[in-house]
């Protein structure tokens, strides 16, 4: 299986990397780091080519994202959360699309959690309501959040009876951001809380999410975008891992040398991070074979039948559990180092469990 530093180049990862200590110190990406995603256009990953993106196929997009988290979980993640939320293009009025995306360093984020409420209005809605976790508040351009839909005060349902829930974008001077992300990993994420009060927006800063509802066209939007974010979500889990591994090695290496370790011991160390390196590299292999057949139907035009996409559910759990594993069994035997705030490892071992919160992968179904 194809080590996921192959897809970027060194430069890429010597910028990604020299500023990631300073990004966490600071508590977001640094310049440097903005400006080669900027440069590179890699907010954009999904955005259709007529809104200058690279509209890229979801098994292409999947691997980047899991190099991007390799060379650092904080950027991974926020690129691939950024990137996420630009997919949302495809759904926009395309007149505001063209505007959202006119911008080179234009930058998507917000929440999907429905704890903002919007009254119709003639003009449009008034919109209420504050959301946690806007990975990468610092600089996101555009804000969106679903919110459910109210008229005289009370919450419109759809057919079904359910409670009517649409997203909506934000101009950032429309929100009020709180710098309130504290966790011991993902830091430069930046991931802070924001809200809205009293906002009134036009009805078409209102959008919908489905196969017909698609206002520019690309590839990607028929594909259920349950099954992207799990996806994308895993391989993050899944770069950081590999990091994580390859700093075990480094690690494990240097501690070799020393005298108080007997042969058998060294054997040991060896023969775990093979083995964790192998199954590793195995549940990769599945995780991609199942990404890449889903891909394969869209890729024709076709619905991806349904017992494929809980195939690409199982697998990206079983991907972001098994890695999680691995790193788990390999961390007692890294020293003292990977206790040290300071350290690299501990940096992405950080970085690994905060990701491993995400609640779309933390049940096994």
């Amino acid at each position: 299986m194809e080590h996921p530093s192959a897809l970027l180049q060194p430069r890429w990862t010597d910028i990604i990397r020299n500023h990631s200590a300073d990004a966490e110190k600071f508590g977001a990406l640094r310049p440097e780091q903005l400006g080669l995603i900027y440069q590179q256009n890699w907010f954009n990953l999904f955005v259709p080519a007529s809104l200058n993106g690279l509209q890229l196929p979801l098994p292409e997009a999947v691997r980047l994202e899991e190099a991007f988290a390799w060379a650092d979980g904080a950027f991974g993640w926020t690129l691939t959360l950024c990137s996420g939320a630009a997919w949302f293009a495809g759904f926009l009025d395309p007149a505001l699309a063209k505007v959202v995306f006119d911008e080179k360093t234009a930058c998507l984020g917000g929440s999907g959690a429905p704890s903002g409420t919007a009254e119709r209005t003639p003009e449009g809605y008034v919109v209420n309501g504050s959301w946690k976790y806007a990975t990468g508040a610092p600089h996101l351009t555009w804000f969106t959040a679903n919110c459910l839909l109210t008229e005289h005060g009370n919450v419109l349902k759809d057919a079904g009876g359910k409670s009517l829930m649409r997203p909506f974008i934000f101009k950032r001077e429309e929100v009020t951001v709180s710098a309130d992300w504290q966790t011991s990993g993902l830091v430069a994420t930046a991931s802070h809380s924001f809200e809205v009060n009293a906002l009134a927006v036009p009805a078409e800063r209102q959008f919908e999410i489905s196969p017909a509802t698609v206002k520019t066209p690309g590839p990607s939007y028929t594909y259920p975008f349950l099954q992207l974010a799990e996806a994308t979500l895993a391989a993050n889990i899944s770069g950081m891992a590999v990091h994580f591994m390859d700093l075990c090695e480094a690690s494990f290496n240097e501690r070799m040398k020393s005298k108080s370790f007997t042969a058998e011991q060294k054997q040991y160390l060896s023969d775990l991070l093979s083995r964790c390196r192998s199954g590793t590299s195995k549940r990769r292999a599945e995780f991609y074979r199942v990404i890449d057949q889903s891909w394969s139907y869209t890729d024709q035009g076709l619905d991806v039948p349904s017992p494929l996409l809980t195939g690409v559910s199982a697998a990206s759990r079983v991907l972001a559990r098994k890695v999680r594993r691995f790193a788990e069994k390999l961390y007692p035997f890294c020293g003292l180092a990977a206790a040290d705030p300071s350290s690299e490892i501990n940096r992405v071992w950080r970085d690994l469990h905060t990701a491993s919160q995400h609640t779309l992968l933390i049940f096994p179904e």
